[in-house]
């Protein structure tokens, strides 16, 4: 597989992606930008989100490749241009963080920093205390404390699914809405990822085996989850907690504030 980079006047559109094949088969779509020899950042979004939608939208390629960085995404299974299974068994928290680990090893990235948001985050998390002689810092924007996805209520979701019975439940009504927005998105798939998450064993952030990297923990002041995602800093022995200012988990990845303390934080290593 040949890496791909873009030129940082085309940093609005994303170039072509270039697939890697996870362990099981699963075709993965990923993407890099800025110079092949600069240092590597690793960033992996948020569930029902992309690439596409969680770092280059947001302004994160554009800062990170002016800030001298090699971005290298990928879209996780079930979202973007990724392969979309149906099955739970599909979408373990083991699988999908092997995922990412294969990505690098397709790119030979044995040295990168990791950004993550919400799912990747929460992904990130296996990631950087897994492989630390591979991550050296990382950032970890709302990551929740419990098993992703468990306010979905997925008996509503498939019955909105297969004959369109209105969503009651508050939350699922808005992740319902958040999995819409985005072009390409596929329903289905996102409700066998939620219920892989649930189903595959113990997925909670485990604060006794915290990752021992240096970590920058950041979440909006109106996220719901904020005091767990600061409960997992304080566990973590190398980290630092930032509340992003005026945001909730949705709006967080845009916020200039977040963008300039993780940039700040990757630059000290």
């Amino acid at each position: 597989m040949d890496a791909v980079a873009v030129p940082l006047s085309d940093l609005t559109s994303m170039p072509d992606a270039q697939q890697v094949y996870a362990a099981d088969g699963t075709r993965l779509a990923t993407y890099t930008w800025g110079e092949l020899d600069a240092p590597v950042v690793v960033t992996v979004h948020g569930f029902a989100s992309s690439a596409r939608d969680n770092w280059v939208l947001t302004g994160w390629v554009r800062e990170l490749t002016s800030a001298g960085y090699r971005v290298l995404a990928l879209d996780q299974r079930g979202h973007g241009h990724s392969e979309k299974p149906h099955q739970p068994e599909d979408y373990s928290i083991r699988t999908l963080v092997t995922d990412v680990e294969t990505v690098m090893d397709a790119y030979l990235v044995d040295d990168a920093v990791y950004v993550g948001y919400s799912l990747g985050a929460r992904v990130g998390w296996e990631v950087v205390r897994d492989l630390p002689q591979r991550i050296g810092r990382a950032v970890l924007g709302g990551v929740p404390d419990g098993i992703p996805l468990a306010r979905l209520d997925l008996d509503q979701v498939r019955a909105y699914i297969a004959d369109g019975t209105p969503v009651s439940d508050t939350t699922t009504q808005n992740y319902i809405a958040l999995t819409e927005r985005v072009p390409g998105n596929d329903l289905s798939a996102l409700v066998a990822l939620a219920e892989g998450m649930r189903s595959s064993g113990a997925i909670d952030p485990d604060p006794t085996d915290a990752p021992t990297r240096p970590i920058l923990f950041a979440t909006g002041s109106k996220d719901a989850i904020i005091e767990g995602s600061r409960a997992l800093a304080s566990a973590a022995p190398d980290a630092r907690f930032f509340e992003i200012p005026n945001r909730n988990h949705f709006n967080a990845p845009g916020s200039r504030d977040f963008k300039e303390a993780a940039l700040a934080f990757l630059g000290e290593g």
